[in-house]
């Protein structure tokens, strides 16, 4: 079964359990799309909301006699808001009609891979033949199995304008040597070098979470896995319907990103509270804003 349906508040024993929910989705479904993508059969969606925000997709092919056989089925987290602007590349799971999104933001400085949420919205368009803009729109969410609630670092007015100055300029270089400046290249690579050697040189008498912010990078060998340690800027308390669980719908500010991630409250330790910071593990999705 699938491990982050625990993120939205079912903590299932057996795939029993599984199918009782699935059989809800495929039911008593919040919303259902169908679309025709090859000769005979057609695709369907079923999706049930468990609460805000949160609910489980349900997807498989209906045949002639529109009989449903389930090919996958997922939970998700609806973000809010837009994350980004940049250019999008869609592609396709290897074995089934799942879609992972691939963006670049210059906040980041890594390619960002994310589960699509509307799959079914990105087959309906690409059948319409709608193309992909640089400035495509993309709201990302996170689902976490478990984090850790942190102090912020204290920072005097001059520091916080001498990093976003840091920061718009590295956005500059990255934007420069993207398009082949190798005199942005050789800054970048001689300020990575300067960064390491003040981080080495500080981590033998300071804590790394008073030396480092934030951080958004790759966990495990998952594309869509990562690390992120983030900056509260919101807290929300929802509960799932069907089992009360309560979770945690943190809204987070990582490397000049915003989005949300849920995470069951028992699993969180720590107080969550704006200007705190979360530190966790996410299955990062997205969904794109055709």
């Amino acid at each position: 079964m699938h491990q982050y349906m625990k993120a939205i508040g079912f903590n299932l024993k057996n795939r029993k359990q599984l199918k009782e929910v699935l059989k809800k989705v495929e039911n008593h479904f919040t919303n259902k799309t169908i679309i025709s993508y090859q000769p005979g059969e057609d695709f369907c969606e079923y999706k049930k909301e468990f609460g805000a925000r949160i609910g489980v997709t349900l997807s498989g092919g209906l045949d002639g006699e529109e009989k449903f056989d389930q090919d996958f089925y997922f939970p998700y987290f609806t973000g809010g808001g837009i994350t980004t602007y940049s250019e999008v590349i869609i592609e396709r799971r290897i074995e089934k009609e799942q879609y992972v999104g691939v963006c670049e933001d210059p906040s980041v400085g890594i390619s960002l891979i994310f589960f699509l949420q509307n799959g079914i919205e990105f087959m309906k368009e690409k059948f319409l033949g709608t193309p992909m803009t640089s400035n495509t729109s993309v709201t990302f969410s996170g689902l976490a199995l478990s984090g850790k609630i942190l102090f912020p670092v204290q920072k005097n007015e001059l520091q916080m304008r001498s990093e976003k100055q840091a920061s718009e300029n590295r956005k500059m270089l990255i934007n420069a040597a993207r398009n082949g400046d190798q005199m942005a290249i050789e800054t970048l690579t001689l300020d990575d070098i300067d960064i390491y050697s003040t981080v080495s040189r500080r981590l033998a008498n300071e804590d790394v979470f008073s030396i480092v912010d934030t951080y958004f990078m790759p966990y495990g060998v998952e594309c869509d896995l990562y690390a992120i340690l983030g900056e509260i800027l919101k807290v929300r308390v929802v509960e799932n319907i069907l089992t009360k669980e309560k979770l945690y719908q943190l809204k987070l500010e990582i490397n000049e990103l915003q989005f949300e991630v849920c995470v069951p409250v028992k699993e969180v330790m720590g107080e969550p509270a704006v200007g705190r910071r979360f530190k966790g593990n996410i299955w990062l999705q997205g969904h794109i804003n055709f």
